[in-house]
């Protein structure tokens, strides 16, 4: 915790866009094109458009779920995936 108070003409405001982070439909941007994409994908080419719409629901809903909890998780994610376990060789 700073204690002392910066110097006069030091202080610089942020704006809070910078800090948040990018989200679409409460889910992250990424992630939510991909689970778009893939539920498109299954609704249109293989024309199975109520399984698309349900597989892009349950996969947007889960998404924005996670993103409320910790809107970074899908970089924490991937940083879990990328690191070997302990009992793996």
């Amino acid at each position: 915790m700073n204690t002392h108070p910066a110097p006069e003409g030091l202080e610089v405001p942020i704006h809070a866009s910078l800090g948040q982070p990018i989200l679409l439909g409460g889910a992250p941007r990424g992630l939510a094109i991909v689970t778009g994409t893939v539920a498109a994908a299954v609704g249109l080419g293989l024309q199975q458009f109520i399984a698309g719409l349900g597989l892009w629901a349950a996969a947007h809903s889960l998404c924005v779920m996670a993103a409320r909890r910790d809107p970074d998780f899908m970089a924490v994610l991937l940083r879990h995936l990328r690191h070997k376990g302990y009992w793996s060789c």
